[in-house]
């Protein structure tokens, strides 16, 4: 029986043999071994001796050439077989040789794979070469060897593995010159291979254990090549032990695992496109070809001129970019052409697409840079010009010329910014750059749109104010029809002067509408608070008018109750014309529509108290106990008629004292105009005092007599003021002018006595004496005294204390 069980694990066609492996596993019973196990594979060109040093090596029997028959592929994919008399159990894997005229040139993915899938599950990998091919670049596995390691640095996470150079024919040179040179070469395909980040200063002796071993020829020294087989066979024994050949055991499986374990590392691998990699001079062509492109992207780079512009476009915008930029691109890309010319055409066109994709990426930034500065220098310049405009002409052909002249500028300074190399788009920045100068001309539009607006609103508040305030002020009932004409009137004269304002706007119908009716809302609303405000003083209003046609006759002269008055009439005509101005300023009337709120308030206030009313229906109801007028809106009352008839009995209250006034004055008035006593006591006193009057007229003396004692004892009425006194009441009166008496005596004498004793003045004198101010103080002369007391009397007949309140 086959104690080795070979078994085909991968076809030549990349198909995994999971049955077999599985078999395989169960007839070496491998999954007892635990981690107590060790793989060796082995890779080589083809018909390089790989399974007959296999064979003699581990005693297994994989297929040999038959050297007779020519030399020909012999393995196809990769065996699996277990080693003969080696512990712990070894697997030994011997895979398809490198290089073979079968596949051809082109087809190199497999022998790629398969190398990636042996350094991945192997703990020991024997490189087979011949001892000619040292120094060699493709016979010496180094481009595959190079593909491999890369490849696999990114898909699985190494481990320590041991690389095993058997070099076969040895020629006459030593073993110590060729293992330097293979080390060297090994070192350097290390250094080339590009590593993640947190390898990249990892050295070599890191992830592989690299040995070199030389055996003789097979054919030409049998002997020599067995022996020197059996002494590298002792090396295998107990491989995994420390200081074993195995070396490191990290990330070992266990041995029930190795199936599911080989077949996911071919999963991976097998996905991997980065493996496919074209032939030979493809591949040459490919590396040199990126490396003369990284060149060229290093030297781009470091150009002072591209350093310069670079620098200078983050901060302004660079006349004549575009020329400058795409001059240095053509000559970086012509130096590509001269140093790639004699490489693959296909590879050379690639990496020149990409060279010039990496070089636009470099460019990008500051072409964009550079286009952002020509939009905001753009957008700044159409700002300034376009002020200018609206100073010269309409705001709509200002916005319109200067739009299109600085829309055709950016793509004038685009078309300056260009690179010849690609046709990068600029709509999106011309269309923001669009959008920018849409929004500055919303803006201004709406400035001005407001600036006008708010003047000629401000000029129908000027016209509208004041006037209003007067004729709500001389309340009547043509109070609001002029009201509703003057805001009429206003309101078209300022809609027609907007109208013909916006008209350089070239605004839609319906904004230019909307303009027109927010001014005429404006122009009721200056009537309705300039109303609000008015009805809030309405009190003080009624007052007032009651005052003016109470307090003064149709001359406007104040009124003198001389007790032929009707106080009755005057106060209803008054408190009528209040009522009137009450309800004037109830509601607010724009509309003419008509209302009862006068003939309401007439009948609730003025007409409530008059004797002959007889409607039944108005003392059994109040019509101002609601708090809303009939056929008025709510928004347009502006008193209502519980507060018009709490603001009626405030009136009323506060008018009363004026009427009360009034007529005690008229009553005083007439009894002062009555001093004469009854015709019947004027004839007693004639018929009574006929002898007195005789004694009279025959002796004058008495009448001088009776004349000084008049003047005697009108000043004494005047000192004592006794006429005030007797206001207070009788006995007040008597107490106070008992008290008053002797001293008024005392004053006139001593008055009389200072007078007699000056020197007779002269004519100028007395003049003066005459025009200086009466009074009853001391230094006035007896004469000044009875003028006095004369002037005194007059004025309280007809003065002050029978004047109406307004007089005073």
């Amino acid at each position: 029986m086959d104690a080795c069980f070979s078994t085909q694990l991968i076809d030549g066609d990349g198909v995994f043999n999971v049955s077999g492996l599985e078999h395989f596993m169960k007839e070496v019973r491998l999954g007892e071994c635990g981690l107590s196990y060790a793989v060796v594979s082995i890779m080589g060109p083809q018909s390089s001796g790989k399974s007959t040093l296999l064979n003699h090596l581990f005693g297994t029997n994989f297929r040999e050439m038959d050297a007779f028959r020519g030399r020909s592929q012999t393995t196809k994919g990769i065996w699996l077989a277990k080693a003969q008399n080696i512990e712990p159990c070894t697997l030994v894997m011997d895979l398809e040789g490198t290089d073979g005229r079968e596949r051809g040139e082109d087809d190199t993915a497999f022998e790629k794979q398969s190398a990636l899938f042996a350094l991945a599950v192997s703990d020991i990998v024997l490189i087979n070469m011949w001892c000619h091919d040292i120094g060699r670049e493709q016979a010496a596995n180094k481009p595959l060897l190079k593909t491999v390691f890369q490849v696999m640095m990114r898909l699985f996470s190494p481990r320590k593995t041991t690389l095993l150079f058997v070099i076969r024919d040895k020629s006459r040179t030593p073993l110590e010159n060729l293992e330097p040179i293979l080390r060297e070469d090994i070192q350097k395909i290390w250094d080339s291979v590009p590593k993640p980040h947190a390898h990249k200063e990892t050295p070599l002796s890191e992830f592989f254990d690299v040995q070199v071993v030389a055996l003789s020829s097979y054919e030409e020294k049998e002997e020599l090549f067995k022996q020197q087989v059996s002494d590298l066979r002792d090396r295998f024994q107990h491989s995994i032990a420390p200081g074993g050949l195995a070396g490191d055991r990290r990330g070992v499986v266990p041995a029930s695992g190795f199936s599911f374990s080989s077949q996911q590392f071919w999963k991976v691998i097998k996905e991997n496109k980065d493996l496919d990699l074209p032939a030979h001079k493809v591949m040459v062509a490919t590396v040199r070809c990126e490396e003369i492109g990284n060149e060229k992207v290093a030297s781009f780079t470091a150009n002072e001129e591209w350093q310069q512009f670079e620098e200078a476009v983050q901060h302004d915008y660079c006349p004549g970019f575009g020329k400058k930029i795409s001059s240095l691109l053509d000559r970086c890309l012509s130096e590509y052409d001269m140093e790639a010319i004699y490489f693959d055409e296909g590879v050379r066109s690639s990496k020149r697409q990409q060279l010039e994709s990496k070089l636009l990426q470099l460019v990008n930034p500051a072409y964009q840079s550079l286009m952002g500065h020509l939009r905001t220098k753009t957008l700044e310049a159409f700002k300034e010009s376009f002020d200018k405009a609206l100073e010269k002409e309409g705001f709509a052909a200002a916005a319109r010329d200067c739009t299109q002249t600085f829309l055709e500028k950016f793509d004038k300074g685009s078309e300056d910014a260009a690179i010849q190399q690609v046709n990068w788009d600029t709509s999106k920045v011309k269309d923001k750059l669009k959008r920018d100068i849409e929004a500055h001309v919303a803006s201004v539009r709406a400035t001005k749109l407001s600036e006008v607006c708010a003047k000629y609103e401000a000029q129908l508040t000027k016209a509208l104010a004041e006037p209003v305030e007067a004729l709500l002020d001389s309340a009547s009932e043509d109070t609001w029809p002029a009201i509703r004409k003057l805001l009429e009137r206003e309101t078209k004269a300022a809609v027609i002067g907007l109208e013909s304002a916006v008209t350089s706007f070239d605004l839609d119908e319906a904004t230019e509408k909307e303009l027109l009716m927010k001014l005429e809302k404006h122009g009721k609303s200056v009537v309705e608070s300039k109303a609000k405000e008015e009805a809030g003083r309405v009190l003080i209003r009624m007052k007032d008018r009651f005052s003016t046609l109470f307090s003064r006759d149709a001359d406007s002269m104040p009124r003198v109750w001389t007790g032929k008055e009707d106080i009755k009439a005057i106060t209803k005509t008054a408190r009528s014309a209040s009522m009137k101005l009450l309800s004037t300023m109830a509601a607010i009337r724009l509309e003419e529509d008509g209302d009862n709120i006068e003939n309401t308030l007439s009948l609730a206030l003025v007409d409530a108290g008059r004797p002959g009313t007889t409607d039944r229906s108005i003392q059994l109801s109040d019509p101002l106990a609601s708090s809303s007028w009939e056929r008025v809106p709510e928004e347009k009352t502006l008193i209502t008629p519980v507060q018009c008839k709490n603001l009626w009995r405030q009136f009323k209250a506060e008018t009363e004292y004026t009427v009360t006034q009034a007529i005690a004055a008229q009553e005083a008035n007439k009894r002062n105009n009555n001093w004469l006593p009854p015709p019947w006591a004027l004839a007693a006193m004639a018929i009574l005092g006929f002898n007195e009057f005789m004694t009279l007229l025959r002796n004058p003396l008495y009448l001088l007599v009776i004349f000084v004692v008049y003047l005697v004892g009108k000043a004494i009425w005047v000192q004592s003021e006794i006429g005030r006194e007797f206001q207070h009441g009788f006995l007040p009166a008597i107490l106070s002018l008992s008290t008053k008496f002797v001293p008024t005596i005392m004053n006139i004498l001593k008055r009389l006595a200072d007078e007699g004793q000056r020197p007779a003045a002269g004519p100028e004198r007395q003049r003066e004496m005459e025009l200086q101010p009466k009074s009853t103080g001391n230094g006035s002369s007896f004469s000044n005294v009875t003028s006095a007391g004369s002037s005194s009397v007059t004025t309280s007949e007809i003065g002050p204390e029978y004047s109406s309140p307004v007089a005073q």
